[in-house]
């Protein structure tokens, strides 16, 4: 359900009007005299995935991925640089021909468009809500419903949705709709404050049958039914959605939810609004461990358990199976390892038909991080199932193959400078303060004959980048750019790395294919848009997040 509203005008504060560029909705441009007409679905598409990562740079390789899937045209460079030409046009009419300026800039190794912060719709809301959630920090609700609701006031329909068949722009759709789901929920908090709660209750009724697996709403529309005197639907909605749970993903409700619940029975006095109580008002991620078989459960479950301690998230362990025979065994395992945790956590298992399953549990939470098994990595295309999550996960994901044990001597981060890499540097640095180990990031030597300059100016901005989260000293080190280095330097380390960007057609690639041969457990990333688990607080109303600067 969206909630309909004049869109705002994005003006700059230069003193000239300004193009707009709108996402949330069907892709639009809107100049002084109004929308402008886009070009067809291919120039629409190259647009949307510049504006996806405005003043960022997006390779010529990153666009031909998301434009051509796995079989790019040999012709694919030309079409790319005939669209960025036309595009140009459009948007910058009166400028002359090789002008040192454009607002979609030529930048190794592909493009950025350069845009002011209310030029795009979805910066004008990322800067409303993360005002509307300070507001409401501050208990300034009042402030906070009204913030909240100008942000949602900008939303024209489903985001991209002239583009939503594309494969690159379903990952951005789910994060955004993402972001509109968390904002909805927390115009719901303030108003719950406010004393709103009988006229939320109908609208929360439409929402939850919406989303029937958003656990928010559901606590939500608890607390708005108990305020209203209406104690026995509130528990009503709470079993409702337990068996809901149970009966669709094979888990039980979260701790605070079930919290709720027994305060409801009890009929507590912080649920009252004049106690200030509030649903969590800051959801808690979580990491989701997927374990295929046994030995999986109990490697993933020891590499899952530090990262959940060191950041307070929640595990979700799950043990999908093939048939229902297999059922009972499987159940018995992942909630025997539960009780092993140390960390709060829940586990089911559930008969699977595919990776929809997983990726719904993924939607359906506030997942951050996947850890999925690495049984068929070193083959020459990724399994089905797997490329599928890499597709469609808006959380990182993180694929492990070798054993985890706690008798290594490091961290090892190759490190590149991709958008992979970046993903994989920050798991590094997550694990390595959970684990105690140090970091190390591997870059490459220079070859001053070639004009090749070494990794270690890389290595340093990526080594600042991080420690404005974490404590962690990075260690650089400079390897010869050979299969036979890296394969070296991985010895009694645990191997971080990034996936190729070139996945869906290479697989790993030869060079982390080798380090699957290494007697070392070896971790690949994929970042994904939702902010891991050591982006700040604030980064939660944003659509994307890296430590890159």
């Amino acid at each position: 359900m969206f909630e309909r509203g004049a869109t705002r005008s994005l003006r700059s504060g230069y003193g000239l009007a300004l193009l707009e560029f709108r996402i949330l909705g069907p892709l639009e441009v809107v100049g002084e005299d109004g929308p402008l007409r886009l070009g067809g679905p291919k120039q629409r598409a190259v647009l949307a995935i510049l504006l996806l990562n405005a003043n960022r740079v997006v390779s010529v390789d990153s666009l031909a991925e998301d434009l051509y899937g796995d079989a790019p045209p040999a012709s694919a460079l030309t079409q790319i640089q005939a669209q960025i030409s036309q595009l140009r046009k459009l948007v910058d009419p009166g400028r002359a021909r090789g002008a040192a300026r454009s607002l979609i800039e030529t930048r190794p190794p592909g493009y950025v468009i350069r845009l002011a912060s209310e030029q795009l719709d979805l910066r004008v809301f990322e800067r409303r809500t993360r005002e509307a959630a300070e507001a409401l920090a501050g208990n300034d609700s009042e402030r906070a419903s009204h913030l909240y609701r100008d942000a949602l006031d900008l939303w024209r329909g489903t985001p991209l949705a002239d583009l939503a068949h594309e494969s690159f722009a379903q990952p951005a759709v789910a994060r955004l709709e993402d972001l509109r789901m968390a904002a909805l929920e927390g115009r719901i908090d303030a108003e719950l404050s406010l004393g709103r709660h009988a006229e939320l209750a109908a609208e929360l009724e439409a929402l939850v049958s919406e989303q029937p697996l958003r656990e928010r709403l559901h606590g939500q529309l608890m607390l708005a039914l108990y305020r209203s005197g209406r104690q026995a639907e509130a528990l009503e909605a709470y079993r409702r959605l337990r068996r809901t749970l149970v009966d669709e993903l094979g888990i039980e409700p979260s701790p605070a939810l079930q919290e709720l619940e027994r305060a409801i029975l009890r009929q507590e006095s912080s649920l009252d609004v004049a106690a200030a109580a509030r649903v969590e008002g800051e959801a808690v991620g979580s990491i989701l461990v997927v374990a295929p078989s046994q030995a999986a459960l109990d490697s993933l479950a020891s590499f899952a358990e530090p990262l959940a301690e060191r950041t307070s998230r929640e595990l979700v362990v799950v043990r999908p199976v093939a048939e229902e025979e297999e059922l009972e065994r499987a159940a018995a395992a992942v909630n025997a390892c539960r009780r092993r945790l140390s960390v709060s956590a829940r586990a089911a298992a559930f008969v699977s038909s595919g990776p929809s399953d997983v990726l719904r549990l993924i939607s359906s939470s506030d997942v951050e991080l996947v850890l999925m098994d690495g049984d068929g990595l070193a083959a020459d295309v990724l399994p089905v199932e797997l490329a599928d999550v890499f597709e469609h996960s808006p959380a990182q994901v993180a694929v492990v193959a070798g054993a985890f044990q706690g008798d290594v001597s490091r961290v090892l981060v190759p490190f590149g400078g991709g958008v992979h890499d970046w993903a994989a540097l920050e798991l590094g640095a997550w694990l390595a303060t959970a684990a105690g180990h140090p970091l190390t990031l591997a870059g490459t030597r220079g070859r001053p004959q070639e004009g090749r300059r070494d990794a270690s100016r890389l290595l340093a901005d990526a080594s600042l980048a991080v420690q404005r989260l974490v404590d962690v000293e990075a260690e650089p080190l400079l390897l010869e750019p050979t299969e036979q280095a890296l394969v070296a330097a991985a010895q009694d380390s645990v191997v971080v790395v990034g996936v190729s960007p070139r996945w869906r057609r290479e697989g790993v690639g030869a060079t982390r294919r080798a380090l699957l041969r290494v007697q070392a457990p070896v971790v690949l990333v994929h970042r994904g848009l939702r902010p891991g688990g050591l982006a700040p607080r604030e980064s939660r109303t944003r659509f994307t997040w890296t430590l890159q600067v």
